[in-house]
């Protein structure tokens, strides 16, 4: 199996135009596929990625067919959620996007993860989002995934997830 890399997170919110104007606004995101299925879900996204938005306990028989797998319980009901979401940036963006998030009053918090450094804050609707580069200041070396570089040892490293 050869896959790209992700295409939509989908993800449930109270007020679906609310949390689509702030991803426009504060992220920069567009939306996608505007005329296709009734609306529902909101596409929004950057890039090659996208975040699907469904409304919060959403009963419509043919949502629920769209999101759900065959034999399959949604997420709510399994008790499985989403930590973050994660979106890659270069340095000159990273700390760009900090300043935006400091003249919006966006409380975040920075950590270090040693091969990257990453920014922590929370959309309107409490998921969780991180802006992370892995192009470090002078005396760190960018790490190039796909040559397989990288020491095992910053695999799983407590404090990334």
């Amino acid at each position: 199996m050869e896959l790209e890399g992700i295409d939509h997170v989908a993800m449930s919110v109270p007020d679906v135009e609310r949390s689509a104007q702030w991803y426009i606004e504060v992220l920069g995101f567009e939306r996608r596929y505007e005329e296709m299925w009734d609306g529902i879900p909101v596409f929004i996204g950057k890039g090659t990625t996208s975040i699907a938005l469904f409304p919060v306990g959403s009963n419509d028989e043919s949502i629920r067919q769209r999101t759900d797998s065959p034999g399959r319980t949604s997420s709510e009901r399994g008790g499985v959620r989403m930590l973050h979401l994660a979106f890659r940036a270069s340095r000159k963006n990273f700390l760009a996007a900090q300043e935006e998030l400091k003249q919006r009053g966006i409380n975040f918090e920075f950590q270090d993860h040693e091969i990257s450094h990453s920014i922590y804050f929370s959309d309107p609707d409490g998921h969780k989002l991180e802006i992370t580069t892995y192009e470090l200041d002078g005396s760190r070396r960018r790490v190039d995934f796909g040559t397989g570089d990288v020491p095992e040892k910053f695999f799983f490293k407590k404090g990334c997830a």
